[in-house]
């Protein structure tokens, strides 16, 4: 069986959806990202599944039963993203009770790293052989001779690791 160009077209825009929606910040838009890839992957599944009577001994012809197969996956697809969607209800909901909003904030780490390819000294774009004694963690005290991290300024050192 050749799956209809409605649903290929269908199962696109359902995963296009789920992923954009996935990337955003907001745990309710996480939320109906995993819903929206959940629908794509079960209609994904269901077209690739063989048409026909249903698969019962007796009461269809073998060679006009349907794949079974498919349809059982769906059934563990449906049940995986029930459960996802309720992790992520109650960690939306926990946020939005502790917080006020369900939005992911960034790590500290995070923006130091931000921060860093900010001022193009990510790793790998060091300055090597200027002479100037910076090294990749931002350090200026920081010699050549002397390891990463040794002489940090102090709103990094009460950081732990």
């Amino acid at each position: 069986m050749t799956p209809n160009l409605t649903y290929v077209l269908v199962v696109g825009v359902l995963f296009a959806a789920g992923v954009t929606l996935l990337l955003e910040r907001s745990l309710t838009r996480v939320l109906m990202g995993v819903i929206l890839l959940g629908n794509g992957a079960n209609l994904l599944l269901l077209t690739g599944g063989k048409a026909g009577g249903a698969p019962i001994v007796g009461t269809t012809p073998e060679g006009e039963m349907s794949d079974p197969l498919p349809q059982a996956m769906v059934l563990t697809a449906i049940v995986i993203t029930l459960g996802m969607t309720a992790f992520l209800l109650a960690l939306a909901y926990r946020s939005w009770h502790l917080v006020g909003h369900d939005e992911v904030q960034d790590d500290v780490e995070d923006r130091r790293i931000m921060e860093l390819a900010d001022r193009d000294e990510g790793p790998g774009t060091a300055d090597i052989g200027e002479g100037d004694g910076d090294d990749l963690d931002g350090d200026p005290t920081d010699g050549p001779d002397r390891p990463a991290g040794a002489g940090r300024p102090a709103e990094d050192a009460g950081r732990s690791r």
